[in-house]
């Protein structure tokens, strides 16, 4: 809004805001970070949000299909940049570092199943799009951010510079540190790998096309208040954001330091092994055919009493001797006679039925290991990932794909099975425990509901999406009939219905999927 005064002195203040503003908008992404960084200007990151808030929220929408959900996501993305602002190096690539952190923010957002449900991916991506785009867009949308998860960081830098932001071969060069000719190799060799994604699910076009439909509709127009409501929030640094955005923010923070320290992990096993930090190097490991942990039956104490190393090797045993994962002192992973779908779910701590194994894997049954020493031994699934990489030549990719599941939703509320927690255990005379199972029954104590969900995905092998909006810690018992064995699925979901007032219904959901292949 303009505003005149009578007083002609008082239309300089307006004037010279005007052409701050303008100053503000010429400076490049690394000089509104320093403006913001040394001088805490909230003008700077004004601009920044101005200039990135569109790609971010069509980030989030893509991935959750769901407009309120892409601006709670976009809001934690600004206030993530806030918090670690002070951080980030003078060669960051901003719109780089924004666009996988939307990506990431995203992914723990469907992981921990903040929203209440989830509408068709493709059925809200119709209504966020214009009819006429192109059909390979409408084909390559849904792929388009499990692709780019898989470029490394300099093929996704490119990316999303030269058609997520427009920027020409000469700005791309200039923002990686190359030439114009060493951009446009880098830019075409990034656009081969998504043309080749596509081509394996089924999409039929070429990297002109891809580009072109990238260029034309990877980012969408936010709403016009959100840059505000994301710029007065971020600038806090998340103090006056609500529960669920803290809660979100909190988890990408996790979600990106653990993505940074896998990547170290995996680079450098080989020389954390290899330079004294273990007593068994990886030659001394490569000598021997036997090792002292491969013993019948697994056990905390072989884990805890193993030196470090990290093995995948075939099995000496003709009978599974179990798989153990340590996440206390002397944390690791072992497992006997396994076989590589066990190894994987080891490493990349997934659900087995949230998997999917691409045909032609290695068969056979292996025994492995996984142990770093300290003070990197959090990072054991890193490292065996890696293991799985190069002794088996296989690999996983998290991708969001669309699936049969089963709906948790409430259908009586007044059920009562869900109680206070505490309660249950005090009802029963039981220590202050988390659960405890028998062989037609299972009790949970001061669990969320997340607990639920896990057990019944286990018990009737299929991804279960929660839908039930309850939130908070419960106390819980389920007891189903167990005379027919055949019939066992069934009578869970009954026992569900009956004493919890949850029902399961079928349906098809996009859900983020482990897809293990082989290394290209």
């Amino acid at each position: 809004m303009v505003k005149f005064h009578a007083d002609k002195k008082k239309i300089v203040p307006f004037a010279r805001l005007a052409a701050f503003n303008r100053w503000m908008q010429e400076l490049d992404d690394s000089a509104l970070l320093r403006e913001y960084v040394e001088r805490d200007s909230e003008e700077a990151f004004a601009a920044l949000v101005t200039r990135h808030v569109n790609k971010v929220y069509s980030v989030a929408l893509r991935l959750t299909g769901n407009p309120h959900s892409a601006e709670e996501i976009t809001q934690a993305v600004f206030v993530i940049l806030a918090r670690k602002s002070r951080q980030l190096g003078k060669r960051v690539i901003l719109s780089g570092w924004l666009y996988q952190t939307a990506r990431l923010t995203a992914v723990t957002f469907i992981r921990g199943g903040i929203r209440r449900a989830r509408r068709e991916q493709e059925a809200c991506m119709q209504t966020a799009l214009n009819e006429n785009e192109s059909n390979t867009w409408m084909q390559i949308a849904p792929l388009l951010d499990a692709a780019m998860a898989g470029l490394n960081e300099a093929d996704r830098h490119a990316i999303v510079l030269r058609f997520f932001d427009g920027k020409s071969l000469r700005e791309v060069g200039a923002a990686l540190g190359a030439n114009e000719e060493a951009a446009k190799k880098r830019v075409s060799r990034a656009l081969e790998k998504l043309h080749r994604y596509f081509a394996r699910r089924g999409v039929s076009s070429t990297t002109a096309i891809i580009a072109g439909a990238i260029s034309a509709n990877s980012v969408q127009a936010a709403p016009v208040t959100l840059a505000k409501a994301v710029t007065a929030i971020a600038v806090t640094k998340g103090a006056t954001a609500g529960i669920s955005t803290s809660t979100l923010i909190k988890g990408a923070l996790k979600i990106m330091a653990w993505t940074k320290a896998k990547t170290a992990v995996v680079t450098g096993v080989v020389v954390l092994l290899a330079a004294g930090t273990t007593t068994l190097t990886i030659k001394e490991i490569q000598r021997h055919r036997t090792y002292s942990w491969q013993v019948p039956k697994v056990s905390h104490d072989v884990i805890l009493n193993t030196p470090p190393q990290v093995v995948i090797v075939p099995t000496k045993f003709t009978e599974s001797g179990g798989r153990l994962h340590n996440y206390g002192k002397g944390g690791g992973a072992m497992g006997i006679c396994q076989p590589v779908t066990n190894i994987v779910r080891s490493a990349y701590a997934h659900d087995i039925y949230r998997m999917i194994f691409s045909p032609g894997l290695l068969e056979g049954k292996y025994d492995f290991f996984a142990k770093l020493p300290e003070p990197d031994s959090y990072f054991w699934p890193a490292a065996l990932q890696g293991a799985l990489k190069s002794r088996l030549g296989v690999i996983g990719k998290s991708e969001i794909l669309e699936t049969d599941v089963l709906l948790l939703q409430c259908k009586n509320p007044n059920a009562g099975g869900l109680k206070p927690p505490g309660s249950l255990a005090r009802s029963l005379k039981l220590p202050n425990i988390r659960y405890i199972s028998g062989s037609n029954s299972i009790a949970r104590f001061f669990s969320p509901i997340s607990d639920l969900q896990e057990f019944l995905q286990e018990m009737l092998e299929i991804p279960i999406v929660d839908q039930t909006g309850l939130k908070g810690l419960y106390d819980f018992k389920l007891t189903w009939d167990g005379s027919d064995q055949t019939q066992y699925k069934e009578s869970i979901k009954q026992a569900l219905l009956d004493q919890f007032g949850l029902e399961l219904v079928p349906g098809r959901e996009p859900v983020e999927m482990l897809v293990v292949e082989k290394v290209k």
